[in-house]
C-alpha cells in the first residue's frame, strides 16, 4: 500500500522539478522530502528519481506514478470535501475550469445565483482551455471543466445508449442549428440527465457531462466594407448569412487549436484554403485586428457577448454551431455543490438565451447575463458588474466592452508573414 503522504511529495517534486521548491510547498525540511522520496522508491522498488546537473529529474517510472498519484490525491480532496457537505459542516467547495468567453459571460452569471442561493458555497474558477481543463478534472484539480466543441449541421449530441433526445438543447428536436435565432444560443434542458456520457475523443474517456449550451458562430469582417457592398454574405428569413467563398482571397485570423481545425474546415467547405496571417486565442485581439482592416474571423456567440468592438460586422455561418458541456470525472454521484453548480451553469445559459444579441451591424454587443448585478462589483460580481460592462475581465480581456479598437490589443499575436494590403 502506497503511502498517501509520500505521494503527495513525488506530486510536488514533479510539479517544481526541485527538491527546494517541493519541500517549501509543502513546508517540509529538505531533508524530509528526500526522505520520503527514497522510502517511496524502497516501497515501489523501482528508481523514481535521477540526478540531472545540479537538480532532479523524475525517471519514465516515477513521472507515470506522479501522473497516476495526482489524479488520486485529487479524488481524496474531492471526497474530503464532498463528506464535510454531506454532514452540513459547509454548503460545499466546487472548482471549476472555463474557457475564456464562457468566464466573460455565463460563469459569473452563475457564480452570483450560487452565492444569492447558497451564500456559504465556495466556488473557485480556474481560466483553461479544453485541453487543459480536461487534464485538469482527470487529474482532480478541478471537479467540472466547462469545454466545447465545433459541430457542422449535426444533431444535437446525445450518449450512446442514452434515451432519444436526452442531450438535446431544450426545444430543439431537429438538426443543431435549426430553427436557431441569429445570434442566440439554444440552453442545455434542465430536464437533461445529470450522468449523461459525453462522446468525444480519447481525451473525454469516462467523462460525464450535460450540455449546457448551442450557440452559432459568426463570420466577423471590418464593419465599414461589409457596409458598402454587403460583402458578408445575403439574406435568409431577414437574417444575414455568410458566404465565406467571398473572402477566399482575404488574410484570416485564427483562434485556439480547436477553432483552428474549425476554421479550416469551414473554409473547406467553402472550396477554399484560409491564408492564415495571424493566431490568438484573444477575442479582443481578434475584433480589433479585424476592426484594424488586417483580415477576417469566425468567432463563437459567446465571444461577441462578452465584448464586442464597435467597428465590426457579423453575420451567422449556416450549419455551423459550437456545443458548450460542462463535464465531470468518476463515478457518479456527484456532490450537491456540483450538482448546484451545473444546474445555475444552464440556468445561466438559459437566461442568456432570450436576450437578444446585438444586430449584425455595428455597435456594443447586449450586456451580458447578470450584468450589473451586484453594483458594488468585486471580484466575484456578476459579470459586467460595476463600470465596463461586458469586458469580461474575468476571461482575461482586460478592457470594457468595445475597447481594444487599437490593433495589437491584449496578448502579443504571432504573425507568420508580414502584413500586406
Amino acid at each position: 500500500m502506497l503511502d498517501v503522504t509520500r505521494l503527495r511529495v513525488l506530486v510536488a517534486v514533479a510539479r517544481h522539478g526541485s527538491v527546494t521548491a517541493a519541500a517549501r510547498e509543502l513546508n517540509y525540511a529538505q531533508p524530509s522530502v528526500s526522505h520520503h522520496l527514497a522510502r517511496l522508491e524502497a516501497e515501489t522498488g523501482v528508481r523514481l528519481i535521477q540526478r540531472a546537473g545540479r537538480g532532479i529529474r523524475l525517471t519514465e517510472a516515477g513521472r507515470l506514478l506522479a501522473d497516476r498519484a495526482a489524479e488520486v490525491l485529487g479524488r481524496l480532496d474531492a471526497a474530503e470535501n464532498e463528506l464535510a457537505a454531506h454532514a452540513g459542516l459547509s454548503a460545499g467547495r466546487v472548482r471549476l475550469a472555463a474557457f475564456p468567453s464562457a468566464l466573460g459571460t455565463i460563469v459569473p452569471a452563475a457564480a452570483a445565483m450560487l452565492r444569492a442561493e447558497y451564500p456559504g458555497m465556495d466556488v473557485r474558477l480556474t481560466e483553461a482551455e479544453p485541453p487543459e481543463a480536461l487534464r485538469m478534472l482527470r487529474a482532480g484539480y478541478v471537479d467540472v471543466a466547462l469545454v466545447f466543441r465545433h459541430v457542422q449541421a449535426a444533431a444535437p449530441p446525445e450518449a450512446p445508449g442514452s434515451p432519444a433526445g436526452s442531450g438535446s438543447p431544450a426545444g430543439s428536436g431537429s438538426p443543431a442549428g435549426s430553427g436557431s435565432p441569429a445570434g442566440s444560443g439554444s440552453p442545455a434542458g434542465s430536464g437533461s440527465p445529470a450522468g449523461l456520457t459525453v462522446p468525444g475523443g480519447p481525451e473525454e474517456n469516462g467523462m460525464r457531462g450535460r450540455l449546457v449550451l448551442d450557440e452559432p458562430v459568426h463570420l466577423v469582417t471590418r464593419a465599414r466594407r461589409c457596409a458598402e457592398g454587403n460583402h458578408a454574405g445575403g439574406q435568409t428569413g431577414g437574417q444575414q448569412v455568410a458566404d465565406l467563398g467571398r473572402y477566399a482571397g482575404r488574410r484570416w485570423i485564427a483562434g485556439c487549436d480547436r477553432c483552428r481545425v474549425h476554421l479550416i474546415t469551414q473554409c473547406s467547405l467553402a472550396g477554399f484554403s484560409p491564408k492564415i496571417a495571424f493566431t490568438t486565442d484573444d477575442y479582443v485581439a481578434v475584433q480589433a485586428l479585424v476592426a484594424a482592416g488586417l483580415g477576417v474571423a469566425t468567432l463563437p456567440d459567446l465571444a461577441l457577448r462578452a465584448a464586442r468592438h464597435p467597428a465590426i460586422r457579423t453575420a451567422e455561418l449556416p450549419g455551423a454551431r459550437r456545443h458548450v458541456f460542462a463535464l465531470r470525472y468518476g463515478e457518479p454521484p456527484d456532490s450537491p455543490a456540483t450538482i448546484r453548480l451545473i444546474d445555475a451553469l444552464c440556468a445561466a445559459a438559459a437566461t442568456l438565451a432570450t436576450i437578444p444579441a446585438r444586430p449584425a451591424g455595428t455597435g456594443p454587443a447586449a450586456p451580458p447575463v447578470g450584468a450589473g448585478a451586484d453594483p458594488g462589483g468585486g471580484p466575484g460580481a456578476g459579470a459586467g458588474a460595476g463600470p465596463g460592462a461586458g469586458a469580461g475581465s474575468a476571461a482575461g480581456a482586460g478592457s470594457a466592452a468595445g475597447a481594444g479598437s487599437a490593433a495589437g490589443a491584449g496578448p502579443a499575436v504571432r504573425t507568420p508573414e508580414a502584413i500586406g494590403p
